[in-house]
């Protein structure tokens, strides 16, 4: 039987969009764009789910952007033996995760919390808190349809880069067509693609172009320099929402600790005028030193330790992934040999 033409035009049809798709696939293999999951909900509500692992086992990381690129979930499990579950997330207050964990009366793990002043210090509201807060609600109300999706959409994710929705959907692609500036009307800048990737650990890469090309690390670096500008014109933190701030983390880190949980602090590195920037505007003695003394907790500040303390960010904020990896090394030891982290096998080069 021959076909019809309403046939013959799905035919067709279906030939032109493989013919499209696998052009815009191999277009982006050739531009070479690595793969990339989505770092969105239900990526982060499979690693939540696995922070009941015993603590011999993993380690919980939540904090901003810093930890996920600063910490290779490869190299800590090849020194450690045990899984770095990752619960940061880019931009955000990490104050909304550490209160959901420190609820959760089945968690008893060991947590590391990533302190990025900016964020940690300023009010959980608002966009600060927008993709932790949405997080938590999808992992809590997720249904096992969505789980089963989610398992299918990895799978596809791994095989293929076009199906990064953040920064090659339409409307991703979209929001990088810049729109000059108006009278009161400002177009936000936007990452370009190279500056980070996403692993299926939800650890987070910069690719060898963005090591390699001055011209993208000084784009990022404008990035970073327009969101200072635009925090000059907020209203500067009080004593008052500081402390308010480190009460709600000493609340819970206290009810963590009365069920067995070990909480340890850590500050990333940066360098340059970020740097520069953050020792002016968070002095360590007011915010740091006093968060510490207040929570009591085991904290390492990368400016202590030498072996920590040398690296130069390449956009000021992250470190690439060679200096992630020989970060993990240090970070893992220091932890092991003076914070009294232990760990159920330790292996040095």
């Amino acid at each position: 039987m021959l076909p019809t033409n309403l046939n013959k035009s799905a035919i067709i049809a279906v030939l032109l969009t493989c013919i499209a798709i696998a052009s815009w696939e191999y277009y982006l293999r050739k531009q070479e764009i690595p793969i990339s999951y989505d770092n969105l909900s239900p990526l982060w509500a499979h690693k939540r789910a696995k922070v009941y692992t015993p603590s011999d086992k993993a380690t919980v990381f939540i904090g901003a952007s810093r930890i996920k690129f600063d910490l290779d979930t490869d190299e800590w499990r090849s020194i450690t033996g045990t899984e770095a579950i990752q619960l940061a997330w880019e931009g955000s207050n990490p104050i909304p995760v550490l209160l959901d964990l420190a609820a959760d009366q089945k968690f008893k793990g060991n947590l590391v919390v990533d302190v990025t002043e900016e964020l940690f210090f300023t009010p959980a509201i608002g966009q600060n808190v927008e993709s932790p807060n949405n997080a938590i609600k999808y992992y809590k109300e997720e249904t096992p349809a969505q789980k089963v999706g989610s398992v299918i959409n990895n799978f596809f994710e791994s095989q293929f880069v076009f199906l990064d929705k953040e920064s090659l959907s339409l409307s991703a692609l979209l929001d990088q067509v810049h729109i000059k500036n108006r009278a009161n009307v400002v177009s936000p800048p936007t990452f370009p693609i190279e500056f980070f990737r996403v692993k299926f650990s939800r650890q987070t890469y910069m690719t060898p172009k963005m090591i390699a090309d001055t011209l993208i690390q000084q784009k990022v670096q404008g990035i970073w320099t327009y969101y200072a500008k635009m925090a000059e014109k907020e209203p500067p933190l009080t004593d008052s929402m500081i402390n308010a701030a480190m009460q709600t983390v000493k609340t819970a880190v206290d009810k963590m600790k009365a069920r067995g949980c070990k909480i340890y602090f850590v500050r990333t590195p940066s360098s340059g005028p970020m740097l520069m920037g953050e020792n002016m505007g968070f002095p360590r003695e007011k915010f740091w030193n006093k968060l510490v003394e207040f929570t009591g907790c085991p904290a390492i500040h990368f400016m202590d330790y030498p072996e920590i303390n040398h690296f130069v960010c390449p956009e000021w904020s992250h470190l690439s992934p060679a200096d992630a990896i020989v970060f993990t090394r240090a970070f893992a030891k220091i932890l092991r040999e003076e914070k009294g982290f232990s760990y159920a096998v330790y292996k040095e080069d």
